[in-house]
């Protein structure tokens, strides 16, 4: 098995590509043990000393990093991230949750434009931002303001703040006048 790197925009996140379908689709993000209790893989790779968090992409893994150097880790992680595919185990246990849309927050009359959001973040944003290592979640839409929060590679990215202020909202702005600003969740 040959697995690919990518650099992302985040240096302390490397995205890794096993040739094959992780997720499938949607993502899911692990910050502790105990959170990827139901993702072998995950949870084997947070036990691995400088990891801080993993991503699990359509057809990556992300993984960042806390302090450690990726010389250090690279090697480490994808002995792990090998070793899994190699043996056939599951990405997820009986038991793992699906992510799950938590804590949206919008007025039911804002109900058209929200669905326009979401179907404009699913179109023509996740997929730019997958192809970065990190996925993109709205969280909620009030007074013009829409909230989204940043996973993956992309939570903590020096570049975040500039894609949600001027990618993200320039696009929604041209689309839905009624959109003022984006801001992080």
């Amino acid at each position: 098995m040959f697995i690919q790197t990518e650099a992302t925009p985040n240096p302390a996140t490397l995205k890794f590509l096993p040739g094959q379908d992780v997720l499938g689709q949607g993502a899911m993000e692990f910050r502790s043990r105990d959170d990827a209790i139901h993702a072998p893989l995950a949870e084997a790779l947070l036990s691995i000393d400088g990891v801080e968090a993993v991503m699990y992409g359509a057809d990556f893994v992300s993984v960042t990093k806390n302090g450690a150097e990726w010389p250090h880790l690279k090697p480490a992680i994808l002995g792990t991230i090998m070793e899994h595919f190699a043996s056939g185990a599951p990405l997820l246990t009986e038991g793992a949750a699906p992510a799950q849309p938590d804590g949206e927050f919008y007025d039911s009359a804002d109900a058209e434009t929200v669905a326009t959001i979401k179907e404009l973040i699913e179109t023509r944003v996740r997929p730019a931002v997958a192809g970065d290592g990190g996925d993109i979640v709205f969280r909620g839409f009030k007074d013009g303001v829409v909230y989204l929060a940043m996973k993956g590679a992309c939570s903590g990215c020096p570049s975040s703040t500039a894609t949600l202020r001027h990618g993200i909202e320039n696009l929604l702005k041209h689309f839905l006048p009624q959109v003022k600003a984006v801001e992080p969740a």
